[in-house]
């Protein structure tokens, strides 16, 4: 709830961090699971 109210208010949230791999798995998982539920959520890594 609190990563969702952020991003809410803020437009922008960290959900975690994670290897590379891991990362890129989740960023795929997220995006596919909006784009099939036709919501307009986006997910990208970024470098710390």
């Amino acid at each position: 709830t609190r990563i969702m109210l952020h991003v809410h208010n803020h437009g922008v949230g960290e959900c975690g961090v994670y290897t590379f791999e891991v990362a890129e798995t989740k960023v795929s998982q997220v995006m596919d699971f909006a784009r099939q539920n036709q919501h307009p959520l986006q997910c990208v890594m970024e470098k710390k």
